[in-house]
């Protein structure tokens, strides 16, 4: 199996995503892949485990892409190892009456993880730079002091965002937080594919709308939004992985491992040892509970 390393996907410059593939070939079949995969996941849980126990990281795990690209699936084959009670996934729809009344981050900030806690945010804060950008007319339904039109959200506007998403970023990340942002990188061809399936295979019909084909159709400001959007925020303290989607076990292997290799990487996350004097004890404890 072709050997890979975080570094072969993170941005660490301007990116141009036309540059990049959408695909990529592990040299293994899709057995061995799966097989794999499952491996790094037990690895991983291991860590999050230590982690739990630890209590002084958290890792937030931000994944983004276009329709199709995969997110659910690879969620559920990534995580599944992992306790539940370490994991916690959220998916960010449509804000809420509630949620338009708080600025644009504040849902984002309640639903971080704890220390000792993996955080998954499906679709995440990255949404009110791309979704919003490529339909301005929804900044409108946050009712901010300064945007009494869509003329107002001009360059300056997005400037200002973009800022705010770094210093959230960097503030998180101050606190003990480990960040994880992967964009599920996949072609234009590969979306129709999927989209087709999802038409003609019926126990996914429910996965289509017909406003995907409305979104497909702006697929070039998508990207163009994507890119600005990895090449203002890639930072050491929360770096972008550009994943190449167009074979979804790859891409599941390829986050699972980037997940494990860096997070075994701190030395300091291990289990905490038993204190000496409760140490000391254990065969005292064990003979009570021989004894009962």
């Amino acid at each position: 199996m072709k050997s890979i390393k975080p570094d072969d996907f993170k941005i660490n410059a301007d990116v141009d995503l036309k540059d990049l593939d959408t695909k990529f070939d592990l040299k293994v079949d899709k057995d061995k892949i799966e097989d794999e995969l499952e491996d790094v996941c037990k690895d991983l849980a291991k860590i999050q485990n230590a982690m739990y126990a630890h209590g002084k990281y958290a890792v937030l795990i931000c994944i983004q892409g276009m329709d199709t690209a995969g997110k659910d699936s690879l969620i559920r084959e990534v995580f599944k190892e992992l306790n539940a009670r370490g994991v916690v996934v959220h998916s960010f729809k449509t804000p809420t009456d509630l949620e338009l009344k708080h600025d644009y981050l504040w849902r984002h900030y309640v639903a971080l993880p704890a220390r000792g806690k993996f955080g998954v945010f499906n679709r995440t804060h990255y949404e009110n730079v791309l979704v919003t950008r490529v339909h301005p007319e929804y900044i409108l339904n946050e009712n901010l002091p300064d945007v009494l039109s869509l003329e107002d959200i001009d360059v300056a506007f997005w400037d200002k965002r973009f800022e705010q998403i770094n210093n959230f970023e960097k503030t998180i990340a101050q606190n003990g937080t480990i960040i994880f942002k992967f964009f599920l990188n996949i072609s234009n061809e590969e979306q129709k594919n999927r989209l087709l399936r999802r038409l003609d295979k019926k126990s996914k019909n429910w996965k289509f709308s017909p406003g995907d084909l409305k979104e497909r159709k702006l697929w070039d400001q998508y990207q163009a939004c994507y890119q600005e959007a990895i090449s203002r925020t890639a930072k050491p303290h929360a770096p972008w992985f550009v994943i190449p989607s167009d074979d979804k076990p790859t891409a599941r292997y390829i986050v699972a491992k980037i997940l494990y290799d860096t997070l075994k990487s701190y030395n300091d996350i291990r289990e905490p040892e038993l204190d000496d004097a409760i140490k000391a004890q254990i065969p005292a404890y064990r003979k009570q509970l021989e004894n009962e």
